[in-house]
């Protein structure tokens, strides 16, 4: 049996290698590794996978969130609305920019934003919501949206855990986690779903205006060289990782068909156990499976992961200190907040392996040996 790893970006890299290693190389002889082709390229083939009119490429995910906050012309002081849980970046930008960062409850089924949670959090300083796909899986953005409109309010998804999930709308319509909002923001650190072999990110819009201001924003304000209208960043994504991800994205929809096979394994594995809650997909949302994340009860959750690592089981625990507790939030006077689901979801999530390269083998083993330790 293979070694189990969170993520096998090396398998899955050798099936694809002659296509990857021959980009990469056409990028080296073309010496533009800079906004050369292969990032044009990319950006136009992802907008097309999306249906959205506009995808900016940048450095990074935390880069993308900074990028649309920015090009909306957000002021100190303003609140922003985001959930608690969820990986620091989503919310650490919020910061970053001055801006107030407000916390709300997330549904304990689905770990997504809850949408009474936020239109109870409006303030009139409230200028804009974040909601995060997490793990795979899109938060309700038709409820969001409605919420938002009403109140006058901008939407940035952040969707680095879930490019390529589905949203499905009340009438049967669907898009793609990322375009619905105002602006969408991805990552493509390399254990997305979508991941490149080193740090890279993206911005998506289908206004117009937005994109010109966030393509200006990323390349130091310039409306054209050595004119800079606006403040801006330095964040690029690099010819080489585009050209990659081009290569990589043609198969995007088959990488996740392989988390959904290895989810529904592990469902089957876990399937009635008073112990384990598994991921529950909702109604309106395909799941991506970023993460497989399991709820545990009456579990000790650092004996299992400890047994696990014995076994050669890597486990992970997404995420053990939710915005609200941490530090770095202290000066906004959020640790006080009662997020009882949050504070719930943070002593029973473990995330167990899911990649594309999983086999039956080592999902049996997986599943065998955390059953073996919370059976006994």
């Amino acid at each position: 049996m293979r070694p189990i790893q969170m993520v096998d970006t090396k398998t899955q890299y050798h099936k694809i290698k002659p296509a990857v290693d021959q980009a990469v190389m056409e990028v080296m002889e073309s010496t533009a590794f800079i906004n050369g082709k292969a990032v044009q390229d990319f950006a136009a083939a992802l907008s097309s996978y999306l249906g959205v009119k506009h995808t900016i490429p940048c450095a990074n995910g935390t880069d993308a969130l900074q990028i649309a906050m920015m090009a909306l012309g957000l002021q100190p002081g303003d609140e922003v609305i985001t959930p608690s849980f969820t990986y620091i970046a989503t919310t650490e930008v919020i910061a970053l920019l001055k801006l107030t960062p407000v916390f709300v409850e997330v549904d304990p089924k689905t770990f997504c934003v809850e949408p009474a949670a936020i239109e109870k959090a409006i303030t009139p300083r409230t200028k804009a919501i974040v909601p995060v796909h997490l793990y795979g899986q899109a938060a309700p953005m038709e409820r969001i949206m409605e919420i938002a409109k009403k109140n006058g309010l901008y939407v940035i998804e952040d969707t680095a855990q879930a490019i390529g999930c589905d949203y499905i709308f009340d009438n049967g319509s669907r898009k793609k986690t990322g375009t619905i909002g105002h602006i969408g923001a991805t990552s493509f650190y390399p254990s997305k779903n979508l991941g490149a072999f080193g740090d890279g990110g993206a911005i998506f819009t289908n206004d117009d205006e937005l994109a010109t201001r966030m393509k200006m924003i990323a390349n130091h304000g310039q409306s054209r060289q050595y004119y800079h209208d606006v403040v801006g960043c330095n964040s690029r994504l690099d010819s080489i990782q585009a050209a990659i991800l081009g290569i990589k994205l043609k198969h995007l929809d088959e990488y996740a068909r392989a988390r959904q096979q290895a989810a529904a394994f592990y469902d089957q594995a876990f399937a009635g156990h008073p112990a384990i809650t598994t991921p529950a997909p909702a109604a309106y949302s395909s799941h991506v499976y970023h993460q497989y994340t399991i709820l545990l009860e009456g579990v000790d959750r650092e004996g299992l992961k400890k047994y696990v690592a014995e076994k050669g089981i890597p486990a992970m625990i997404y995420y053990p200190v939710p915005g609200h507790r941490q530090k770095m939030f202290e000066q906004f006077n959020v640790a006080s907040l009662d997020l009882p689901v949050t504070d719930w979801l943070t002593q029973r999530v473990i995330s167990l392996p899911i990649h594309t390269e999983l086999d039956e083998e080592q999902l049996a083993y997986i599943t065998t040996h955390v059953l073996a330790y919370i059976n006994q």
